[in-house]
């Protein structure tokens, strides 16, 4: 699910690029509906499937570990991407007005960054060591808590 939600991830940016009203109707009308259905249908249950089933996996392999946290930021960052595409796709298909997309080539540039992270620390699985917290956050004070805990 991860190749089929990064490759959609790809195509959109080369997909938008192709809204142009100048092209003629019958084309513009072509690519609209193929980039919606594309979004709507494929690459965001392929999202969803990829953060669900990573999800389950954390947990059912209790991989609590320093890379999986790093890797959890990258997925924060290609979610951030999608949700990007989404509004443009919005923007130039469905809004009143003219809106252009932006050039594929700097979103895609972007867009190799969580990609390439993501794999990195999967296939590597590097020994970062802790994640630097502050005492505060690591040591218990002994103190209360501002509110009442209810107790069964």
């Amino acid at each position: 699910m991860l190749v089929l939600w990064s490759g959609g991830l790809f195509a959109l940016p080369l997909m938008l690029a192709r809204h142009d009203p100048a092209i003629g109707q019958g084309d513009y009308e072509r690519i609209r509906r193929a980039t919606h259905y594309a979004y709507t249908f494929c690459i965001t249950p392929a999202a969803v499937i990829t953060i669900a089933s990573g999800t389950a996996l954390v947990f059912l392999r209790e991989v609590f570990v320093t890379w999986m946290f790093a890797k959890l930021v990258f997925v924060a960052l290609l979610v951030s991407f999608h949700v990007w595409v989404g509004y443009v796709l919005v923007a130039v298909a469905e809004r009143a007005g003219a809106h252009r997309a932006p050039r594929p080539l700097l979103p895609l540039l972007l867009l190799l960054l969580p990609i390439l992270g993501i794999l990195a620390l999967v296939l590597a699985k590097p020994e970062l060591g802790e994640i630097p917290m502050p005492a505060w956050l690591t040591e218990p004070l002994g103190r209360q808590l501002p509110f009442d805990v209810p107790r069964r």
